[in-house]
């Protein structure tokens, strides 16, 4: 393979899949195989590194982000586990808003799947340059070929197969390098640590040499130095096609595709390989642009004797209560005892320790330099995408967006005694869990909290009885709803300032916008309004502020825009008086454009045994839902694809477990907001 340059020695990468797709058990064998661990951690046993929290290892699954590194070729590999199951996909959006590179993991048998194009089009939206591993070849009803076609029609990627595989399901053997033109195959005594480097078998030539001429045919369409030497039938030299694979992979021009069984330690090793050689090192990548202090760019040179810039991407709680900062370092460099700047607070805060992250443990350093993913103690403020700065250079990098929760349940403390020690638990949570709410009912009293699905809220129940030593009573999961108008009003509003003051007059318009559009809200005044400054701020503030509460049930707004149209006000007005008044012509406009509930509805993703396909229609359409799609699937399974409301989906697991006789299993996503057409539950 390519020489790797000495100052190109660091990769951060993130392991990204759909549930059970086998990224954990891909990065045990990684970790194995780099000499990172000394035994193999299985996810059926509960003994990986990766997922050390105790609900992930009694379900098998991972819940919270991990990051661990190694070494492979002289190359650090920094590598960040992510969960695969839709309650946690915060834990994937701020994992690759930090890396480089990422490799996605796909079932051979399941293929491209709905959480898959998730996490997917996540990473593009962060212009992540990714490889592709086709885990599960030795599974029934594998078909790496069919993965290849999901990849070109789902994802709209550019696959590069550099290794295939020579044969599937009970047959498969092993993996053939295109590239090389060698046979790879792995002794079953060695758990795979021996990769044992063959000539391609006479059976396997007639494929490898029309994988090599895939391979050239795919790179000569994004490189034009390949396209002239193919069509000139010259030999290109490997060096030249691996630079190649390397820039156009880091342009976003192509796929690498490698393929293996990681559960049988099969074909791990040249997917590393690929890591190091065709993944970028932080230099690689365009530099970041700040926000400075009045708001002008600053370019983020990622050199260590730049200032220093650094993201908080994540918080964890650890021991007596301290907090962990999660940091990416883009520039500069980082020792204990420096003196650092939170860039949204201005708080200056002194690092405490600076620590190199396996998974559970934490290795104390002296320094981390540009590039590096570490934690840190001592910013006692920062939260999830805050920017740390040096003193000499304050800047704020693009925070990290979260998704709006959108289910909610009631917790209560077993005795009064313990509802402080509830609050401040629920709120250290927070601080970890951007997509994790928690407010007290003004009403009813009761603490309410609100997260992306059960699973998301049943853990961190869980993890109040283990981490803090309460028992809460939960009520039964809610809908979290949203408001928005069905037709275009206006609202007016009028207030008397007293003898020889004209009144103040406010007019707002409301209109519904598409739906997923969001809310906006702004002013519109007529030219030449003698409007003061301080009033218009507080009006716009006010406009904003007005769309946190519909009209119908007090739920937050959404899918319209809000435009003050007209304001009249002496500059010697008040500021509560006029928020006052042009809150009371929002509400009159909202009050007219006959407002209504929307609900989320959720996407559902069916895997089940054909003869079962009735039973689970009947009951999609009796909870009012709809089914968009159906396919049919290896081994007489179907794969049903519909959309029902979250408020009839509620033990959902159990219903499909009894209609299936246990045999089928199904993935359920937010997919959007709409009106309600029956009585909310």
């Amino acid at each position: 393979m390519s020489q790797v340059p000495k100052s190109q020695l660091l990769r951060n990468i993130g392991i990204i899949a759909h549930i059970d797709a086998g990224k954990t058990t891909l990065t045990e064998r990684i970790l194995y195989y780099t000499g990172r661990t000394h035994r193999l951690g299985e996810v059926h046993d509960g003994e990986a590194t990766m997922d050390f929290l105790p609900e992930e290892q009694a379900r098998g699954i991972t819940i919270m982000s991990a990051v661990t590194s190694c070494q492979w070729r002289g190359a650090t590999v920094n590598i960040i586990d992510t969960p695969g199951h839709v309650d946690f996909t915060i834990e994937v959006e701020r994992s690759l808003r930090v890396l480089d590179g990422a490799v996605g993991v796909f079932c051979a048998v399941g293929g491209v799947q709905p959480q898959s194009e998730t996490v997917w089009r996540q990473a593009d939206r962060h212009r992540v340059p990714k490889l592709v591993f086709v885990n599960k070849l030795d599974r029934v009803g594998a078909d790496f070929y069919r993965v290849m076609d999901q990849l070109r029609e789902k994802l709209a990627a550019n696959p590069l197969v550099v290794t295939r595989p020579f044969g599937q399901e009970d047959r498969f053997a092993g993996v053939i390098d295109c590239l090389r033109q060698r046979f790879y195959s792995w002794p079953e005594d060695t758990l795979g640590a021996e990769m044992e480097d063959l000539e391609i078998p006479p059976e396997a030539a007639g494929e490898a040499a029309s994988g090599r001429t895939a391979l050239l045919e795919t790179l000569a369409d994004v490189d034009d130095s390949v396209m002239e030497a193919y069509l000139a039938d010259q030999e290109i030299p490997l060096e030249t096609l691996a630079g190649a694979i390397r820039e156009a992979t880091i342009k976003l021009k192509i796929t690498p595709v490698y393929c293996g069984a990681a559960l049988r330690n099969k074909g791990v090793q040249p997917l590393l390989d690929g890591i190091v050689d065709y993944l970028p090192a932080p230099a690689d990548l365009p530099p970041l642009t700040a926000r400075g202090p009045k708001g002008d760019p600053v370019v983020i040179e990622p050199r260590v004797k730049a200032p220093l810039t650094a993201l908080v991407f994540k918080i964890q709680m650890m021991e007596q209560g301290r907090k962990m900062n999660f940091v990416r370092l883009y520039s500069g460099k980082i020792k204990e005892g420096d003196e650092v700047v939170n860039a949204r607070t201005g708080q200056k805060d002194k690092v405490a320790r600076v620590l190199r992250l396996n998974a559970g443990k934490r290795d104390r350093i002296p320094e981390a330099l540009s590039g590096d993913l570490v934690g840190l103690v001592g910013l006692r403020a920062a939260v999830t995408g805050d920017t740390v700065c040096s003193q000499d250079r304050v800047v704020a990098l693009e925070s990290i967006t979260a998704a709006d929760p959108v289910i909610t349940m009631a917790v209560e403390p077993e005795t009064a005694a313990e509802q402080q020690k509830l609050v401040e638990a629920l709120t250290k949570m927070t601080e970890e869990d951007p997509t994790f709410k928690i407010k007290i009912d003004p009403d009813t009293g009761q603490t309410v909290i609100s997260g992306m699905g059960e699973l998301h809220l049943e853990v961190l129940v869980q993890r109040l009885a283990r981490e803090f030593g309460l028992a809460p009573r939960v009520g039964k999961p809610q809908v979290v709803y949203r408001e928005t108008v069905t037709k275009a009003a206006s609202g007016e509003a009028e207030k008397d300032l007293g003898p020889g003051l004209p009144p103040m007059r406010a007019k707002v318009s409301v209109a519904p916008l598409a739906r997923s559009a969001g809310s906006e809200a702004g002013l519109s005044l007529p030219a030449g309004s003698p409007v003061p400054e301080k009033i218009r701020l507080a009006a716009a503030e006010t406009m904003e502020a007005g769309l946190s509460s519909g009209p119908v049930l007090g739920y937050p707004l959404a899918d319209l825009s809000a435009t003050l149209t007209g304001l009249e006000a002496p500059e010697t007005v008040q500021e509560p008086l006029v928020r006052m008044v042009v809150m009371q012509a929002l509400l009159e406009a909202l009050r007219a454009s006959e407002p209504v509930l929307m609900e989320p509805v959720l996407r559902l993703e069916i895997t089940a045994p054909e003869e079962f396909t009735g039973e689970i229609i009947g009951y999609l359409s009796s909870r009012t839902g709809r089914v968009e799609q159906m396919d049919s699937l290896s081994g007489g399974f179907k794969l049903i694809v519909a959309q029902a409301p979250l408020a009839e989906l509620f033990g959902y697991a159990s219903v499909i477990r009894s209609q299936t006789q246990g045999r089928g299993s199904f993935l359920m996503q937010f997919d959007h907001f709409d009106v309600v057409e029956r009585k909310a539950r």
